[in-house]
Protein backbone atom coordinates (compact mmCIF):
# COMPACT_ATOMS: atom_id res chain seq x y z
CA UNK A 1 0.00 0.00 0.00
CA UNK A 2 3.09 2.25 1.02
CA UNK A 3 4.52 1.63 -2.43
CA UNK A 4 1.35 2.27 -4.44
CA UNK A 5 1.13 6.07 -2.89
CA UNK A 6 4.57 6.87 -3.54
CA UNK A 7 3.66 5.73 -6.72
CA UNK A 8 0.71 8.06 -7.03
CA UNK A 9 2.34 11.03 -5.60
CA UNK A 10 5.37 10.65 -7.65
CA UNK A 11 2.66 10.24 -10.73
CA UNK A 12 0.57 13.52 -9.63
CA UNK A 13 3.92 15.48 -9.33
CA UNK A 14 4.74 14.69 -13.20
CA UNK A 15 1.82 15.59 -13.81
CA UNK A 16 1.50 19.04 -12.31
CA UNK A 17 5.12 19.69 -13.94
CA UNK A 18 3.95 18.68 -17.15
CA UNK A 19 1.06 21.04 -16.66
CA UNK A 20 2.80 23.71 -15.93
CA UNK A 21 5.96 23.63 -18.88
CA UNK A 22 2.42 23.63 -21.26
CA UNK A 23 1.47 26.23 -20.00
CA UNK A 24 4.30 28.36 -19.89
CA UNK A 25 5.05 27.39 -23.23
CA UNK A 26 1.77 28.93 -24.85
CA UNK A 27 2.75 32.48 -23.33
CA UNK A 28 6.53 32.66 -23.71
CA UNK A 29 6.75 35.82 -22.57
CA UNK A 30 5.90 34.82 -19.03
CA UNK A 31 8.27 35.34 -16.05
CA UNK A 32 10.54 37.01 -18.48
CA UNK A 33 12.37 40.25 -17.51
CA UNK A 34 11.82 43.54 -19.52
CA UNK A 35 15.50 42.64 -21.16
CA UNK A 36 14.85 39.74 -22.22
CA UNK A 37 10.95 40.72 -23.66
CA UNK A 38 12.52 43.81 -25.36
CA UNK A 39 15.05 41.12 -27.08
CA UNK A 40 12.59 39.06 -28.41
CA UNK A 41 10.61 41.86 -29.53
CA UNK A 42 13.73 43.44 -31.62
CA UNK A 43 14.74 40.10 -32.79
CA UNK A 44 11.39 39.53 -33.84
CA UNK A 45 11.31 42.72 -35.70
CA UNK A 46 14.86 42.21 -37.75
CA UNK A 47 13.85 39.12 -38.59
CA UNK A 48 10.16 40.09 -40.55
CA UNK A 49 11.89 43.32 -41.78
CA UNK A 50 15.36 41.33 -43.33
CA UNK A 51 17.23 43.93 -40.97
CA UNK A 52 20.64 41.73 -41.87
CA UNK A 53 22.35 44.30 -41.69
CA UNK A 54 21.60 45.45 -38.09
CA UNK A 55 24.43 45.06 -36.02
CA UNK A 56 24.47 44.76 -31.91
CA UNK A 57 25.85 47.60 -29.84
CA UNK A 58 28.82 45.93 -27.90
CA UNK A 59 29.90 49.07 -26.10
CA UNK A 60 29.38 48.81 -22.46
CA UNK A 61 30.30 45.23 -22.58
CA UNK A 62 27.28 44.17 -24.27
CA UNK A 63 24.88 45.80 -21.71
CA UNK A 64 22.52 48.08 -24.01
CA UNK A 65 20.77 45.58 -26.15
CA UNK A 66 20.25 48.24 -29.12
CA UNK A 67 21.30 47.39 -32.47
CA UNK A 68 22.27 49.74 -35.35
CA UNK A 69 23.18 50.58 -39.05
CA UNK A 70 25.61 53.14 -39.80
CA UNK A 71 23.90 54.73 -42.99
CA UNK A 72 27.07 57.42 -43.12
CA UNK A 73 30.02 57.63 -40.85
CA UNK A 74 30.81 60.79 -40.03
CA UNK A 75 33.80 62.72 -40.05
CA UNK A 76 33.78 65.69 -37.35
CA UNK A 77 34.07 66.07 -34.00
CA UNK A 78 34.18 63.12 -32.03
CA UNK A 79 31.33 63.69 -29.47
CA UNK A 80 31.07 63.78 -25.59
CA UNK A 81 28.34 64.59 -23.30
CA UNK A 82 29.09 68.37 -23.41
CA UNK A 83 29.02 68.65 -26.94
CA UNK A 84 26.03 70.52 -28.38
CA UNK A 85 24.61 68.55 -31.57
CA UNK A 86 21.65 69.38 -33.96
CA UNK A 87 20.17 66.81 -35.45
CA UNK A 88 17.22 65.77 -37.31
CA UNK A 89 14.97 62.46 -36.77
CA UNK A 90 12.44 59.59 -37.21
CA UNK A 91 10.41 57.56 -33.94
CA UNK A 92 8.46 54.81 -34.30
CA UNK A 93 7.24 51.54 -32.50
CA UNK A 94 8.29 48.37 -33.63
CA UNK A 95 4.41 47.84 -34.43
CA UNK A 96 3.73 51.06 -36.19
CA UNK A 97 1.59 52.12 -33.91
CA UNK A 98 3.59 55.56 -33.43
CA UNK A 99 5.15 57.29 -36.11
CA UNK A 100 6.75 60.74 -36.08
CA UNK A 101 8.69 60.60 -39.53
CA UNK A 102 8.47 64.66 -40.44
CA UNK A 103 11.92 65.59 -41.19
CA UNK A 104 10.95 69.07 -41.76
CA UNK A 105 9.34 69.20 -38.32
CA UNK A 106 11.73 66.57 -35.97
CA UNK A 107 14.87 68.96 -36.10
CA UNK A 108 16.75 69.08 -32.58
CA UNK A 109 19.57 70.92 -30.96
CA UNK A 110 20.86 69.86 -27.34
CA UNK A 111 23.79 68.84 -25.92
CA UNK A 112 24.70 65.30 -25.81
CA UNK A 113 24.16 64.65 -22.15
CA UNK A 114 20.50 66.16 -22.21
CA UNK A 115 19.44 64.19 -25.00
CA UNK A 116 16.25 61.91 -24.34
CA UNK A 117 15.50 59.01 -24.16
CA UNK A 118 18.63 57.10 -22.55
CA UNK A 119 18.94 54.66 -25.32
CA UNK A 120 19.61 58.48 -27.65
CA UNK A 121 22.09 59.26 -25.24
CA UNK A 122 24.15 56.14 -25.58
CA UNK A 123 23.51 56.21 -29.32
CA UNK A 124 24.93 59.41 -30.18
CA UNK A 125 27.99 59.22 -27.58
CA UNK A 126 28.85 55.22 -28.38
CA UNK A 127 27.48 54.40 -31.77
CA UNK A 128 27.34 56.88 -34.14
CA UNK A 129 30.36 59.08 -32.13
CA UNK A 130 31.21 61.51 -34.60
CA UNK A 131 29.55 64.63 -35.97
CA UNK A 132 27.82 64.21 -39.09
CA UNK A 133 27.14 60.50 -38.62
CA UNK A 134 23.89 59.17 -40.03
CA UNK A 135 22.44 55.93 -38.64
CA UNK A 136 19.39 53.44 -37.38
CA UNK A 137 18.83 52.62 -34.34
CA UNK A 138 16.82 50.23 -32.73
CA UNK A 139 16.32 51.03 -28.87
CA UNK A 140 14.50 48.57 -26.56
CA UNK A 141 11.84 49.76 -24.08
CA UNK A 142 14.26 50.04 -21.05
CA UNK A 143 16.57 52.59 -22.32
CA UNK A 144 13.18 54.37 -24.10
CA UNK A 145 10.59 55.38 -22.04
CA UNK A 146 10.15 52.49 -19.76
CA UNK A 147 6.63 51.34 -18.81
CA UNK A 148 5.47 54.93 -18.28
CA UNK A 149 5.85 55.72 -22.23
CA UNK A 150 5.20 59.44 -23.40
CA UNK A 151 2.85 62.28 -24.52
CA UNK A 152 -0.64 62.38 -23.93
CA UNK A 153 -4.33 61.75 -26.26
CA UNK A 154 -3.98 60.50 -30.10
CA UNK A 155 0.31 61.76 -29.70
CA UNK A 156 0.86 59.49 -27.14
CA UNK A 157 3.83 56.57 -27.16
CA UNK A 158 2.99 53.28 -25.38
CA UNK A 159 4.68 52.15 -22.27
CA UNK A 160 7.10 49.38 -23.12
CA UNK A 161 7.64 49.91 -26.53
CA UNK A 162 11.08 49.49 -28.58
CA UNK A 163 11.55 52.32 -30.55
CA UNK A 164 13.02 52.35 -34.43
CA UNK A 165 15.21 55.73 -34.11
CA UNK A 166 16.52 57.47 -37.69
CA UNK A 167 19.20 60.10 -36.45
CA UNK A 168 21.16 62.42 -38.79
CA UNK A 169 23.61 64.61 -36.66
CA UNK A 170 24.35 67.51 -38.94
CA UNK A 171 27.87 68.63 -39.00
CA UNK A 172 27.56 71.53 -41.21
CA UNK A 173 24.30 73.59 -40.84
CA UNK A 174 24.59 75.82 -44.30
CA UNK A 175 25.44 72.77 -46.62
CA UNK A 176 22.55 70.62 -45.19
CA UNK A 177 20.08 73.97 -45.35
CA UNK A 178 21.26 74.58 -49.21
CA UNK A 179 20.45 70.66 -49.87
CA UNK A 180 16.90 71.41 -48.01
CA UNK A 181 16.29 74.20 -50.05
CA UNK A 182 17.35 72.91 -53.50
CA UNK A 183 14.88 69.86 -52.83
CA UNK A 184 12.09 72.07 -51.55
CA UNK A 185 12.67 74.28 -54.99
CA UNK A 186 12.42 71.32 -57.46
CA UNK A 187 9.88 69.02 -55.50
CA UNK A 188 7.46 72.14 -56.07
CA UNK A 189 8.51 73.51 -59.36
CA UNK A 190 9.92 76.67 -57.89
CA UNK A 191 12.02 78.45 -60.58
CA UNK A 192 13.65 81.75 -60.77
CA UNK A 193 15.26 82.33 -57.95
CA UNK A 194 18.59 83.76 -56.98
CA UNK A 195 21.05 82.49 -54.76
CA UNK A 196 23.40 85.25 -52.27
CA UNK A 197 26.64 84.54 -51.12
CA UNK A 198 24.73 83.97 -47.64
CA UNK A 199 23.00 81.36 -48.77
CA UNK A 200 19.93 83.70 -49.34
CA UNK A 201 17.38 82.64 -51.91
CA UNK A 202 15.38 85.20 -53.51
CA UNK A 203 12.89 86.02 -56.29
CA UNK A 204 11.21 89.50 -56.75
CA UNK A 205 7.69 88.72 -58.65
CA UNK A 206 6.70 92.17 -59.25
CA UNK A 207 9.09 95.12 -59.17
CA UNK A 208 8.07 98.18 -56.88
CA UNK A 209 7.26 101.60 -57.95
CA UNK A 210 8.33 103.37 -54.16
CA UNK A 211 11.53 105.75 -54.56
CA UNK A 212 12.68 105.34 -51.54
CA UNK A 213 14.75 102.48 -50.14
CA UNK A 214 14.70 100.23 -47.83
CA UNK A 215 17.49 100.50 -45.33
CA UNK A 216 18.71 100.22 -41.48
CA UNK A 217 16.38 102.86 -40.18
CA UNK A 218 13.09 101.78 -42.25
CA UNK A 219 9.63 101.17 -41.26
CA UNK A 220 8.61 98.58 -43.48
CA UNK A 221 4.40 98.03 -44.20
CA UNK A 222 4.45 94.20 -44.98
CA UNK A 223 1.72 91.65 -45.85
CA UNK A 224 3.35 88.56 -45.52
CA UNK A 225 3.25 84.61 -45.12
CA UNK A 226 6.26 82.62 -43.69
CA UNK A 227 6.35 78.53 -44.09
CA UNK A 228 7.89 75.48 -43.22
CA UNK A 229 8.95 73.32 -46.14
CA UNK A 230 6.35 70.69 -45.51
CA UNK A 231 3.96 73.90 -45.91
CA UNK A 232 2.94 74.90 -42.50
CA UNK A 233 2.39 78.45 -42.00
CA UNK A 234 3.61 79.10 -38.59
CA UNK A 235 3.57 83.70 -39.32
CA UNK A 236 1.75 85.61 -41.52
CA UNK A 237 0.01 88.85 -41.51
CA UNK A 238 -2.24 89.58 -44.80
CA UNK A 239 -5.31 91.70 -43.90
CA UNK A 240 -8.61 91.03 -45.60
CA UNK A 241 -8.56 95.31 -45.86
CA UNK A 242 -5.18 95.44 -47.49
CA UNK A 243 -3.56 96.83 -44.35
CA UNK A 244 -0.01 96.30 -43.14
CA UNK A 245 1.68 95.07 -39.88
CA UNK A 246 4.53 97.65 -39.51
CA UNK A 247 8.28 96.53 -39.04
CA UNK A 248 11.25 98.05 -37.85
CA UNK A 249 14.25 96.95 -39.76
CA UNK A 250 16.40 96.53 -36.57
CA UNK A 251 13.85 93.71 -35.68
CA UNK A 252 13.76 91.60 -38.68
CA UNK A 253 15.61 88.46 -38.91
CA UNK A 254 18.77 88.98 -41.43
CA UNK A 255 17.40 86.99 -44.11
CA UNK A 256 14.29 89.43 -44.14
CA UNK A 257 16.50 92.37 -44.24
CA UNK A 258 19.32 90.89 -46.89
CA UNK A 259 15.98 90.64 -48.75
CA UNK A 260 13.91 93.96 -48.56
CA UNK A 261 17.17 95.75 -49.02
CA UNK A 262 16.32 94.79 -53.05
CA UNK A 263 12.92 96.21 -53.38
CA UNK A 264 10.88 99.05 -52.69
CA UNK A 265 7.42 99.88 -52.00
CA UNK A 266 5.05 98.21 -53.99
CA UNK A 267 7.07 95.29 -54.70
CA UNK A 268 6.43 91.68 -54.30
CA UNK A 269 8.82 89.26 -53.36
CA UNK A 270 9.90 85.60 -52.52
CA UNK A 271 12.57 84.60 -50.11
CA UNK A 272 14.24 80.78 -48.96
CA UNK A 273 15.84 81.39 -46.15
CA UNK A 274 18.48 78.78 -44.92
CA UNK A 275 17.95 78.52 -41.10
CA UNK A 276 21.31 80.65 -39.95
CA UNK A 277 19.59 83.70 -41.29
CA UNK A 278 16.47 82.88 -40.14
CA UNK A 279 15.53 81.89 -36.09
CA UNK A 280 18.41 79.37 -36.15
CA UNK A 281 18.90 77.20 -33.03
CA UNK A 282 16.48 79.77 -30.56
CA UNK A 283 12.81 80.37 -32.13
CA UNK A 284 11.09 80.78 -29.39
CA UNK A 285 13.40 83.70 -28.62
CA UNK A 286 10.58 85.29 -31.42
CA UNK A 287 6.94 85.98 -31.48
CA UNK A 288 4.83 84.02 -34.07
CA UNK A 289 1.46 84.35 -35.22
CA UNK A 290 0.46 80.93 -35.35
CA UNK A 291 3.06 78.43 -34.19
CA UNK A 292 7.13 78.60 -33.25
CA UNK A 293 9.12 77.26 -35.87
CA UNK A 294 11.18 74.05 -34.81
CA UNK A 295 15.13 75.00 -34.42
CA UNK A 296 17.28 75.42 -37.41
CA UNK A 297 14.51 75.33 -39.86
CA UNK A 298 15.13 76.19 -43.09
CA UNK A 299 11.76 78.19 -44.23
CA UNK A 300 10.14 80.40 -47.11
CA UNK A 301 8.37 83.91 -46.63
CA UNK A 302 6.46 85.70 -49.15
CA UNK A 303 5.96 89.56 -49.14
CA UNK A 304 3.54 92.27 -50.42
CA UNK A 305 5.42 95.58 -49.43
CA UNK A 306 2.82 98.23 -48.75
CA UNK A 307 5.33 101.28 -47.62
CA UNK A 308 8.04 102.14 -46.68
CA UNK A 309 9.41 104.98 -44.14
CA UNK A 310 12.77 106.36 -42.80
Amino acid sequence: MKQTLTTLLLLCTIGLMTVGLISCNKDPNKNIGIKEYDQQQIQNYITANGLTSMTRDLSGGDTTGMYYQIYRKGTGKVLDYPDDISFTYTIKTLDGSYTVTDTVVNHAYNYVGHLTPNGLMLAVKNILINNGTQARVLIPSHLAYGTSGSGTGSTRLPGNESLDYYINIIDNQPAYDDICIQNYMKTNGLTGYTKTSTGLYYKITQVGTGTVPIGENSIVGLQYTSKLFNATIFDEYNAVDSSATSVSYDNMIAGWQEGLKKVTKGAKLSLIIPSGLAYGKYPSSYSFTTSTPPVNSAIQTDFNVQSVTN
